[in-house]
């Protein structure tokens, strides 16, 4: 590791920054992916490239054969994060299954008998109004806010910061009369069709869930087929 790039990486890990490191097994040559940038003396070719883009999207590290070289891309990511509003039932499965597959859970909810550390275990737990709560999270492209409250004046400040933020997925609960009702106050507050369309409401896939547990998994699928690239072309933050 070239002199200084450590502390490079840990700047990087500490701003929520994803970064590929690109290293030539054989000359020990790297270079750093920022942001679509290379930063180091490695030649980085289209057929490289296309790979480090494919690892940065996946976010899944792999040694490959490029032309005579071997060569180890190391894709650093900081976790996902999801904040969670309102402390109901659903929110409970919800921040078990996202807390299983990787992502740190924040659940808000200034409602202290609802949020507490029995009912989120391993959570971290925010007792502010949503709107201060997510600020002081400062969203990015790594999070995702899901509001479950089913109270306007909890749900809608957090859906409003949400919407501010470079957040990947913005979901809230209710159904497609809520949502319209919603649509319109929130277009009182100055946002436009294309900002409300990035809320996923009703919220979750159309799975056909009826429980809290079947309804977090929906919420769940929903996370992950809009954070991951597949086939269309769509690359992961």
């Amino acid at each position: 590791m070239r002199a200084g790039q450590l502390d490079k990486l840990i700047s990087l890990r500490d701003s929520k920054r994803s970064v590929a490191r690109v290293t030539d097994i054989a000359t020990g040559d790297d270079v750093l992916i920022i942001d679509g940038k290379a930063e180091g003396a490695l030649a980085i070719d289209a057929k490289l490239q296309a790979a480090i883009d494919d690892a940065l999207a996946r976010e899944e590290s792999r040694l490959i054969e490029d032309g005579n070289r071997r060569v180890f891309i190391q894709v650093l990511t900081p976790p996902l994060r999801l904040a969670i509003i309102g402390a109901g039932h659903i929110s409970q499965f919800l921040s078990t299954i996202a807390a299983e597959i990787g992502y740190d859970v924040t659940v808000i909810d200034p409602r202290t008998t609802y949020a507490s550390a029995t009912r989120f275990p391993g959570a971290t737990l925010s007792h502010e109004w949503p709107d201060e709560a997510l600020a002081s999270l400062a969203l990015d492209r790594r999070s995702a806010v899901v509001a479950l409250s089913h109270d306007p004046k909890l749900d809608e400040p957090a859906l409003a910061a949400a919407l501010k933020s470079d957040a990947f997925y913005v979901g809230g609960l209710g159904s497609r009369k809520t949502q319209a009702q919603r649509r319109e106050r929130m277009k009182g507050q100055g946002f436009t069709d294309a900002d409300l369309d990035r809320i996923h409401g009703p919220v979750g896939l159309d799975i056909g869930a009826l429980s809290p547990a079947e309804i977090a998994v929906s919420i769940v699928a929903q996370m992950i087929d809009v954070l991951r690239p597949k086939k269309k072309g769509v690359k992961s933050a």
